[in-house]
């Protein structure tokens, strides 16, 4: 199971005492959190895409580079790469490229995006919105495969001979998550590939999201990529915590009613029993969390949101310190608890490389099983 964090990156005024911090501040301050998410001991630091204020993340690349320069065991994701409105040329070098600076700590979550005029701002139509995701993942796939691509469809220029650089380092394409938040569409994608599907649970009720990651695991099935349960699931949340619950109500309550994204609507209490956000102390945190596989199956990887909203940048370290020492520690345990031995851990570029070689060696063995036998008889 591999715990992680994600960020939006907001720019988002602290409402406590009215201050905003810079782009700059705001962009360091997510640099500093991702070398915290090591030190505390997650697996998984997540980068959204977003080209509209208040996100400051427009360049996930240039970002995770940095990180990857100071950390050692993290995997660095993105939480959104826009595979809309992206060029996959341009997708396949930049994300093989972090591979190689990284040493294979990296993968992506393709997604198609939730502001409406991102896609006349790169030259798309959001009417488009699910045939380009379709069409410029399978362009990506092949990019990463295939040496030389010839290539024609709806959306881009041909390609005739193209191969991008650098390859995929050891050959073998960063593992890719489908972020969805309400689409059976990229849930199919997802199931048709073998890839992972990461359901950003934090805005719905959980039923909404069961059915659509139960959809995922039928198709996965049906796809022949093994059973059911062995499909690779991940999943959104948020929390906020104190040592006394009430504190940690009163604490959140100003972030929560002023958060660019869901202020202004549903009353905190309201949104915390419809969604997986958590106010309260470490241990309901523990026992919300624990819970979650009751709904979804047993699953991967699961990313907090943790520093949006305005909240300081001391204040988030103060909750990945908590997070880390006494939440997740627990809940390794508890999901570890009578976990299938047929369902897989969470992606690494380890794992995939681990996986291609038993492939060639099973595939070389299957090749010579009949010569050796016309050799025997």
């Amino acid at each position: 199971m591999q715990f992680g964090i994600f960020t939006v990156g907001d720019v988002t005024t602290d409402p406590t005492n009215d201050s905003t911090p810079t782009e700059h501040q705001r962009i360091k301050a997510i640099l500093t959190i991702a070398q915290k998410v090591e030190e505390v001991g997650m697996e998984v630091f997540a980068l959204g895409e977003h080209h509209n204020p208040p996100f400051v993340p427009s360049s996930p690349t240039t970002m995770l580079g940095y990180i990857a320069a100071k950390t050692e065991h993290l995997i660095l994701s993105t939480a959104t790469t826009l595979i809309t409105t992206n060029d996959p040329v341009k997708i396949a070098e930049d994300y093989a490229m972090l591979q190689h600076v990284a040493d294979g700590r990296v993968d992506l979550m393709m997604g198609r995006g939730n502001t409406g005029p991102v896609y006349p701002w790169f030259g798309k139509d959001i009417r488009d919105g699910i045939p380009l995701a379709i069409e410029n993942y399978a362009l990506l796939q092949r990019l990463w495969r295939e040496d030389f691509v010839n290539w024609e469809g709806k959306f881009r220029s041909p390609l005739q001979g193209f191969q991008s650089t650098p390859r995929p380092l050891d050959g073998v394409a960063p593992f890719v998550w489908h972020g969805s938040i309400r689409s059976p569409e990229i849930a199919e994608q997802a199931a048709y590939y073998g890839d992972g599907f990461f359901a950003n649970n934090i805005f719905w009720p959980k039923e909404h999201y069961m059915k659509l990651i139960s959809y995922y695991r039928q198709r996965f099935e049906h796809y022949g990529h093994g059973k059911a349960d062995e499909a690779i699931v991940g999943l959104g949340g948020q929390a906020f915590m104190a040592k006394n619950s009430q504190d940690a109500v009163k604490q959140f309550r100003p972030y929560f009613d002023n958060a660019p994204v869901y202020g202004h609507g549903p009353t905190m209490e309201d949104f915390t029993e419809q969604t997986p956000l958590t106010v309260g102390s470490p241990q309901q945190v523990i026992d919300r969390y624990a819970g979650m596989r009751d709904h979804y199956g047993d699953y991967q990887r699961q990313l907090f949101l943790m520093d949006h909203a305005g909240l300081p940048l001391k204040t988030v370290l103060e909750q990945l310190d908590i997070l880390g020492e006494e939440v997740i520690p627990v809940l390794r345990k508890e999901f570890a608890k009578n976990r299938p031995a047929n369902v897989p851990d969470g992606p690494t570029h380890e794992a995939l490389v681990a996986k291609r070689d038993a492939a060639l060696v099973a595939s070389a063995a299957s090749d010579a099983e009949p010569v050796e036998a016309q050799v025997a008889s």
